[in-house]
């Protein structure tokens, strides 16, 4: 690969590319310089068109144009230094003590020289006023004849034109980088495709993942421009955000316990007991997955809120509240026992029945085999379940933002400090305090499922279903799933009754006039949200294919380092995400904050690690050598991966667009901190009639979104069959 003729020719270039790098960018600066200057001696000139020359008037003048611009400063000097008697008028007593600072100095003298001849005078150098660079402009202040009785020091802040510098030096920068890369990599490796796509993806974990946390924890660090732990002494000290920390984390140890046991109910009936219906429950054990993150809550609150239906027309429960740990608990558990669900029927299916009738035939009971050989081999997919669902309480967003009610958790707290009070410092300090226990528990989650030997499958496992059930025992947990598919049922029927409701808890006679102003109110938030996700969609599915591509079949220095960055966002909070984006991408070089930008690369950030899962765990199963005999034919990479890889991985690929369309559909964390004027989300907009008790107009909106995701999710049922892994990642996803 290294010849002498490469590298000189390497070289020669780079010199070449450097120069007409510098000369090219140089000339830009110059001419923006040339502008800036131009544009400078105008305003300078104009403003001094309307200077008064009594001077009783100077102080109201100079207060005017402050006003008007706020960072440009003026020193009015009425009679000519060094020619007369002159004094200086200033609105500030600092630029006073920086007129004294000049006022001996050649370059005062010869802006005052230039006065006297009626021309205007830049200083060369800049000065530093209020900590900031200023330019000097000298012009002459003249009399109705036109003659010069006086100085005008204009300081013109140079903050502008330094960040516009700045970003021309990092131009530079990046031309030369880019080609020394570029290059580099066509000319100097063995495969030139597979080091550009690393390249991308690299950059991608580097502007949208890691840049935008290191913006979040340098800002915690960060005190009126220097190094500073007071924004966390303030957040560790607080008793508030410590309360909202606890309160996090027993919200989290709650749900994650009850979704646990509703998710094993499910999974153990479906996987361990004749019964039939099978397909029902397990499609209704799923249903939370693909539903908007409020539509639960919104039902809970029509149902048992101060004007709900069960707890105040019929029973007239009083002093009773919905609102609060109990209620969130509630909610998370309908909402998540689908993750535990999906985590533990494929660990139970994975058992070998024939382990459990030899048990049986040792003569030992339904619940010693249960007891001594189910459970024990189950309990690693419990104990990945009971952490996942933890991961996603402590990251919720949704929920505890309308239910939490004077329960403190510390998403909310983390949003109301960005957006109620605008202290960014705090909601990132907080956003990365809610990280840590969730990162611990989704390391943990990761390290018991990376394990091979959760269960021990000797010869063919039997495909025969072991009943571990008494009948009585049968029936009562088939009576409990039952009882919670119903209740189920409820939710989503009270959304879609709220629809048709006049004013939900006082009169409840029949309109379709929510379904008009909803409509109505929320067609541009339906039209972005739609557009948005179609469009994150693709471009999720795509990347995610070509990193599992990577991952799975190629070896290259740092893969494990791109792998776990790539999947990162699994364990990351929405609100941190969120915080990120507006803290990374609200200045230059990235300015996109406002954008349908920001918006559409938070969805695909969000949900590469699903697609990346799934793609995986596909291509694992796939022999190499089908790729290996079309590399050896002369396919190059992408060809394999267009022609090959593509069409075998189908399934997962089409999983990964229908997955990204309904999670971006359905998103609310970090979307609430990036929606503007422009673009809006359905989520936050169904959030926002909630918060004003539009409760009709809200239950329009959710029974909407609901229509759309699950004809969504139809058409993928109908392209592949269900995979359940996929599933399980995309359940990791929710919060």
């Amino acid at each position: 690969m290294f010849t002498k003729k490469k590298v000189a020719v390497f070289i020669v270039l780079l010199v070449l590319v450097l120069i007409l790098d510098f000369w090219i960018f140089n000339n830009v600066k110059d001419e923006f310089a040339n502008i800036i200057q131009s544009n400078r001696a105008e305003l300078a000139s104009a403003l001094l068109l309307s200077a008064p020359t009594e001077e009783t008037e100077i102080e109201g003048w100079l207060t005017t144009n402050k006003e008007r611009h706020p960072d440009l400063n003026i020193i009015y000097i009425k009679g000519l230094p060094g020619y007369g008697d002159s004094k200086p008028f200033t609105v500030e007593e600092e630029l006073l003590k920086f007129y004294s600072g000049i006022e001996e100095t050649a370059v005062f003298e010869k802006g005052v020289e230039s006065a006297v001849y009626d021309e205007l005078y830049f200083a060369q150098d800049n000065y530093i006023y209020r900590d900031s660079d200023n330019r000097l402009v000298f012009a002459p202040i003249k009399d109705e004849m036109g003659f010069p009785t006086g100085v005008g020091i204009f300081l013109f802040n140079n903050k502008e034109y330094n960040k516009f510098n700045n970003l021309i030096n990092l131009f530079i920068l990046a031309v030369a980088a880019i080609f020394f890369v570029v290059y580099w990599l066509s000319q100097f490796t063995r495969d030139p495709m597979l080091s550009f796509i690393i390249l991308f993806l690299l950059l991608i974990v580097g502007i949208f993942i890691v840049y935008p946390l290191f913006e979040a924890v340098r800002l915690t660090f960060i005190k009126d421009g220097q190094f500073s732990l007071e924004t966390w002494k303030t957040i560790l000290t607080t008793k508030q955000y410590v309360s909202a920390l606890w309160g996090s984390i027993k919200l989290g140890l709650s749900t994650a316990t009850f979704s646990t046991l509703v998710g094993f109910l499910f999974a153990f009936v479906i996987t361990r007991t004749a019964v039939r219906g099978k397909k029902f429950f397990s499609t209704m054990a799923t249903l939370p997955i693909i539903s908007p993150p409020f539509s639960l809550t919104l039902s809970i609150i029509l149902l048992f809120g101060n004007n709900g239906l069960i707890t105040k027309q019929l029973l007239n429960v009083q002093n009773f509240s919905i609102y609060g740990l109990g209620g969130l608990t509630l909610v998370q558990t309908m909402g998540m026992f689908p993750i535990a669900y999906l985590t533990m029927v494929g660990v139970l299916n994975a058992i070998d029945s024939t382990l459990e009738d030899a048990a049986m035939d040792l003569s030992a009971s339904r619940m010693k085999t249960f007891t001594s050989v189910t459970l024990p081999l189950a309990v690693p997919g419990i104990l990945s379940a009971w952490l996942l669902v933890f991961t996603n309480s402590l990251a919720d967003f949704a929920n505890p933002l309308i239910l939490s009610g004077d329960y403190r958790v510390l998403s909310v707290e983390a949003y109301m400090e960005v957006t109620g009070m605008n202290r960014l410092g705090n909601g990132a300090a907080l956003s990365i305090l809610l990280l840590l226990p969730t990162l611990t528990a989704f390391l943990v989650q990761r390290t018991w499922v990376s394990k091979k030997s959760y269960v021990t499958v000797t010869g063919k496992p039997s495909a025969n279903l072991t009943e571990l059930t008494s009948k009585p025992v049968k029936y009562t947990l088939l009576t409990l799933m039952i009882v919670i598919v119903a209740f189920l049922i409820g939710l989503y029927g009270t959304i879609v009754a709220g629809c048709f409701v006049k004013n939900w808890g006082i009169d409840y006679s029949f309109t379709l006039e929510n379904w008009t102003e909803a409509l109505q109110r929320g067609k541009d938030a339906i039209l972005d949200t739609t557009v948005l996700a179609t469009i994150a969609t693709p471009i999720a599915g795509i990347i995610a294919m070509v990193a599992a591509m990577i991952i799975v079949r190629k070896r290259f220095f740092g893969k494990r380092f791109m792998e776990i960055l790539l999947m990162t966002p699994f364990a990351i909070p929405g609100t941190l995400i969120g915080i990120s984006f507006i803290l990374a991408f609200n200045k230059a070089p990235l300015i996109l904050v406002g954008t349908a930008a920001i918006i559409i690369i938070n969805y695909v950030v969000r949900e590469l690690p699903v697609g990346i899962e799934g793609g995986v765990a596909t291509l694992r199963q796939i022999d190499p050598a089908i790729e290996e005999a079309a590399q050896d034919l002369g396919a190059d990479v992408p060809t394999v991966f267009r022609t090959i890889i593509l069409p075998l991985i189908r399934p997962a690929f089409i999983s990964s667009l229908s997955y990204t369309f309904v999670r971006s559909m359905t998103a609310v964390s970090a979307v609430i901190f990036l929606i503007s004027a422009q673009w809006y989300h359905m989520t936050v907009l169904i959030y926002n009639f909630s918060e004003n008790l539009r409760f009709g107009l809200a239950s329009v909106l959710s029974t909407t979104l609901i229509i759309i995701v699950l004809a969504v999710f139809g058409l993928m049922r109908l392209l592949i069959r269900e995979n359940k892994v996929l599933a399980k990642n995309d359940a990791v996803m929710r919060g």
